[in-house]
């Protein structure tokens, strides 16, 4: 089927409910084989990581063709790619292969972008839109068939259905601070790029990490902060004060864009009790563009995905900063609210720091789930605004309450060490997988801030906004593009 005939498709009401009758079905074979015990579980670890495109100078360009599928996936814009690791076992060797997997990754990506004279580039937010600008790159539109699409949505049938279904129930408005605009199509989310890291568990722990892995989001935000700005020309109220005081995570505000007809579908989750709960979870969310698996013919006839195609469908739009992700081997959790980071050595370090921190809380029976939930989620809205400077709620080993960032970081470090070594890594192995990650701490810099400081001092020297961001922007790209972790560009 062509985008138009996919759109039309999923609005019928007749899809709509044959769609809630299988995922209703698979939910309850699920919750079965769930109750009987039916998967492996164990420990693994996975990753996914997103990032735009670029051309030579820096401006945003369409990813090219002929890498999509080869050495990365489409993602929501023409401009965005994603790298994703196999699943590895979470112990010395599979962090071993997570980390090679992932350089290899984005060397051939490098190398594949490159031949097209492109840059991929793992970044929160790009800044420097096409040569037509930013807002005619977000906002324009092309009749397919019958049907206006974004023109730079990528060509992917489900995107097309999803951008019909959100905007169906209103605008897009992105309100932030100096920034008040609507968008009739859902690519302004395709501004944010993220770092989302799996981790699985044994099924009969899921809810123990899961539950731990909400009470984390406000530090570890805080910590991978690279969103302070957006493509200056999106700016309504170019006051620099207000501009340069945003936040320094605006991927969160970009994606609760999102949130038009349903206020909370991006979200911070609430607790669960049972990995039933996340099947629950996952039916009782607002169903949004509807896909039946017989629309692609190319889907597996037998297997784990042939038999829930549906509710796996449906999980695909459960958007949650922390979410269940069900598996053949079992559900994992999808740890969604870090921005993506400059080097694969960053992207390690905080795939071994959520790792280890989840484990060690979980096995050394940590207070931190004693952690009332709204004070994570405020925590984590703060460390959106305020960086490392922000209140992050935390539960001390003793059982502390504490807002204090300069007693939170040494525990959660320490907790994160206990889980790694828990998993059989070395200390040197883990001071090398959280070298660069904890002297972020130790600088009280982070790429965020970075940024920060590189805009404010060229508009010290006479560069308008636009101007300053950027040349902090290109400069930016220029050491992305060096693989050195982050850390290093403070030397």
């Amino acid at each position: 089927m062509d985008c138009a005939e996919v759109v039309r498709q999923s609005q019928r009401a007749s899809t709509r409910r044959r769609f809630r009758r299988r995922v209703d079905r698979q939910a309850a074979a699920l919750k079965e084989a769930i109750r009987a015990d039916a998967f492996n579980g164990g420990f693994r670890l996975g990753l996914e990581v997103e990032g735009y495109t670029v051309n030579s100078d820096g401006r945003l360009a369409a990813a090219p063709d002929t890498a999509m599928s080869s050495v990365c996936e489409r993602e929501l814009g023409r401009h965005n790619a994603e790298l994703n690791t196999p699943p590895t076992t979470f112990d010395p060797e599979g962090i071993t292969r997570q980390a090679n997997g992932l350089t290899e990754s984005v060397t051939a990506v490098r190398d594949a972008f490159a031949a097209h004279d492109r840059q991929f580039v793992t970044d929160g937010i790009w800044t420097i839109g096409p040569p037509e600008g930013a807002m005619a790159y977000l906002s324009a539109t092309e009749t397919r068939g019958d049907i206006d699409v974004p023109t730079n949505l990528s060509p992917v049938n489900r995107y097309y259905a999803l951008d019909a279904d959100i905007t169906s129930h209103g605008s897009i408005e992105l309100e932030l601070p100096g920034c008040h605009r609507t968008f009739q199509t859902i690519l302004v989310e395709s501004l944010a790029a993220s770092l989302q890291i799996h981790l699985q568990s044994p099924i009969d722990a899921f809810a123990q990490y899961f539950n731990a892995a909400l009470r984390t989001v406000g530090p570890l935000v805080a910590l991978a902060a690279n969103s302070p700005f957006l493509p200056p020309e999106l700016y309504t109220d170019a006051d620099t004060e207000t501009v340069l005081t945003a936040g320094v995570e605006l991927r969160l505000p970009v994606f609760e864009s999102m949130n038009v007809r349903d206020r909370g579908k991006v979200r911070l989750p609430r607790d669960i009790d049972s990995p039933t709960d996340a099947v629950d979870r996952i039916v009782d969310d607002r169903l949004c563009a509807p896909h039946l698996r017989e629309w692609l013919p190319e889907t597996p006839s037998e297997g784990f995905e042939a038999d829930y195609w549906e509710l796996l469908h449906k999980q695909g739009t459960c958007w949650r900063w922390v979410r269940p992700v069900f598996g053949p081997e079992g559900p994992r959790l999808e740890y969604r609210p870090l921005a993506a980071q400059p080097s694969a050595a960053d992207v390690i370090g905080f795939q071994a720091l959520v790792a280890g921190l989840l484990h060690g809380s979980v096995t050394s029976d940590h207070p931190l789930v004693d952690l009332p939930w709204q004070a994570a989620r405020e925590s984590l809205y703060a460390a959106s605004r305020d960086g490392l400077d922000a209140s992050l709620a935390w539960v001390t080993r003793d059982g502390d309450r504490t807002d204090d960032p300069a007693v939170c970081y040494p525990d959660l470090f320490a907790l994160a060490r206990t889980g790694l070594r828990d998993r059989g890594l070395t200390d040197a192995r883990i001071d090398e997988l959280l070298g660069p990650v904890e002297r972020r701490w130790a600088t009280r810099t982070t790429p965020a801030t970075w940024k920060r400081d590189r805009v404010s001092a060229r508009l010290d020297a006479g560069d308008d906004l636009e101007a300053a961001i950027a040349g902090m922007q290109r400069e930016y790209i220029r050491r992305a593009k060096t693989g050195e972790p982050f850390v290093h560009w403070l030397e």
